[in-house]
């Protein structure tokens, strides 16, 4: 896919360096066009701004104003540090390029975003959820995707990208495209298998001669005939969420969390569930240990004579 073209009116001093370093993150780092898309956005915004025309000009006091002067404007913590990041990524390709030359973003500092546990459903939500009777072809289709979400921990994007090749129904296990284009295998639950057969006999009612050659193999297919977006994804989810009369905004990375955590509870294995979730680091999925934790705790609470609070 070609890069998002530039909204931004950058001299070519400053934009050729920016979009030589795309390529190298598409090209050689196989970054998701969404990752582009957020790096061009967070070095455009600091770009136009600058008050020199060439990379090699930009100091660290001039980064750390611009920085100061998005808090103040009320960027929020995450953000900010999505931008310092992307600053310092940038540097560092530039550095690479030309070594004598220094890293302005290396030192650059941001506000701490607070610490906050995913939102998750509880296992009777989840249940309530999944309990849903389809009546029609999208029902049904919706129905496969959700058990899928939370069968399998599937990223938003991991999901709509499966194509019918990925699933190998003898041994019940998925093919998975993750982040940066790497592969895992997660198993796939017998509710999610038995949800799939059932959409693969109403899948042909939307795939029919109009569905493009590039989409002849996704699994989730839309009304209109190609592969389903994950726009029209977070809308289904939403609209079963009401449908089930489920009380908070459900959007489909809350179905990844609730499988991460209720596998964690259950099993207590947190290897294992960075494995199925795809995380590159531990400490990514450590997060979940907080919630396994709260989970502890209530058991603990309602268990252990010393715990139990005076009626």
């Amino acid at each position: 896919m070609p890069p998002k073209t530039r909204q931004t009116a950058l001299p070519a001093s400053l934009a050729e360096p920016l979009e030589r370093f795309l390529a190298y993150l598409r090209n050689e780092r196989n970054y998701s066009q969404a990752t582009l898309n957020s790096y061009r956005q967070q070095l455009e915004t600091t770009a136009v701004r600058l008050p020199v025309q060439r990379w090699q000009e930009v100091t660290q006091s001039m980064l750390q104003r611009l920085l100061m002067q998005d808090f103040q404007q009320g960027l929020a913590p995450r953000s900010l540090a999505l931008r310092a990041a992307s600053l310092r990524s940038l540097f560092r390709f530039l550095q690479a390029q030309h070594p004598q030359a220094l890293n302005p973003a290396q030192h650059l500092k941001v506000p701490k975003a607070p610490k906050t546990l995913p939102k998750q459903l509880d296992v009777d939500q989840i249940r309530q959820l999944l309990d849903a009777e389809p009546d029609d072809t999208l029902g049904y289709r919706d129905r496969a995707m959700l058990e899928l979400f939370y069968s399998s921990g599937l990223r938003l994007e991991e999901l709509v990208n499966i194509n019918l090749p990925d699933i190998n129904w003898s041994e019940q296990q998925l093919r998975v495209r993750g982040k940066g284009s790497k592969e895992r295998i997660v198993p796939i639950g017998r509710f999610a298998i038995k949800a799939l057969k059932t959409w693969l006999q109403y899948r042909p009612e939307l795939a029919g001669p109009a569905l493009p050659e590039q989409d002849s193999q996704a699994l989730f297919l839309s009304a209109q005939h190609r592969r389903i977006s994950t726009r029209q994804v977070r809308q289904r989810v939403e609209r079963w969420a009401k449908l089930q009369g489920l009380p908070q905004s459900l959007h489909p990375h809350m179905l990844r969390h609730s499988f991460a955590s209720h596998l964690l509870e259950s099993s207590g294995d947190l290897r294992a569930v960075q494995e199925l979730l795809g995380h590159a680091n531990l400490s990514t999925t450590q997060v979940y240990t907080h919630l396994d934790f709260q989970h502890l705790a209530k058991v603990y609470d309602g268990a252990h004579p010393r715990a139990r609070k005076k009626s």
